[in-house]
């Protein structure tokens, strides 16, 4: 029988489809939290990369399990190979223990490790951070001036996370949309910042390809 951690990992899946989210994969959570995600289409990460984040949470998940069962809440969010924790521990060893399963995991590149020491965050507040990442994201995507599904959001007790391949303006224009959201306390970029010039020659190939798609 499947444990309620486990449980959990799989309903924070089933809402973040439902949800209709901003990534291709959703982030695992152990004992339940934040609901995230893109459309694989218009993701800059390669496809490739998108299915080295979905196993990077999937075997993360599967280690914390293991080592700490359900007396934490950890929320795992893997963007081209980055992991941000998010979420609570009993105690800072058991945070830096994290840090450091995760880390071992295959594939992560880095960890940005945002855990809070303190009791897990109730049901109530897991349900407000959801609406919260939801009204981020429809705010993004009312946002003319950037692509909403290049971001990827997760919120924590009210603090909004940023996570995505972006310019330095759609950095700073993503963060003052998610500021101007009511309820959001904090916003906390995560991102891997290109230039101008990268994200050119990103889009290009396929700004071809769909022109070309369209020729008689």
């Amino acid at each position: 029988m499947a444990s309620a951690a486990v449980r959990g990992i799989f309903c924070g899946l089933a809402i973040a489809l439902l949800a209709g989210s901003l990534t291709a994969c959703a982030p695992l959570v152990i004992g339940g939290g934040a609901v995230v995600g893109t459309l694989i289409a218009a993701d800059r990460r390669t496809t490739g990369i998108q299915v080295e984040d979905e196993g990077i949470e999937l075997r993360a998940a599967s280690r914390l399990q293991e080592a700490l069962g359900d007396r934490v809440h950890i929320n795992i969010t893997s963007y081209n190979r980055q992991v941000l924790l998010t979420g609570e521990v009993p105690t800072a060893e058991e945070m830096q223990k994290v840090e450091q399963l995760v880390r071992a995991v295959e594939n992560v590149s880095s960890v940005v490790n945002d855990l809070g020491v303190m009791p897990v965050s109730s049901l109530s507040q897991r349900s407000n951070d959801t609406f919260i990442t939801g009204k981020v994201r429809a705010s993004l995507v009312d946002a003319r001036d950037l692509s909403a599904n290049a971001f990827k959001v997760v919120t924590e007790r009210n603090v909004v996370y940023l996570m995505g391949r972006v310019t330095q303006r759609e950095a700073t224009r993503a963060a003052e949309i998610a500021r101007g959201v009511n309820g959001v306390r904090k916003v906390v970029r995560v991102f891997e910042l290109l230039t101008e010039e990268e994200l050119r020659r990103q889009t290009a190939p396929a700004t071809q390809g769909q022109a070309a798609s369209h020729k008689p």
